[in-house]
């Protein structure tokens, strides 16, 4: 029976984690907000993906961004 306040605390952060994913996608703001700029398709050459604009579009930013 000890165990079951941790089962209780494990569960409680698997469905708290798992209601982050089901957010809407990024906007051009928050990409912009996080330093980054929309791409459509794809980054170009030596760019980092770091989040979604739409659902087309990709937040890129720089790899030696500060």
């Amino acid at each position: 029976m000890q165990i079951l306040p941790l089962l209780c605390a494990l569960l409680l952060l698997m469905l708290q984690g798992a209601a982050g994913l089901s957010r809407a996608r990024g906007s051009p703001q928050d990409c912009e907000r996080r330093g980054g700029f929309c791409s459509h398709g794809s980054c170009p050459p030596g760019i980092g993906r770091i989040g979604i604009c739409s659902e087309r579009d990709f937040c890129c930013r720089s790899r030696w961004y500060p």
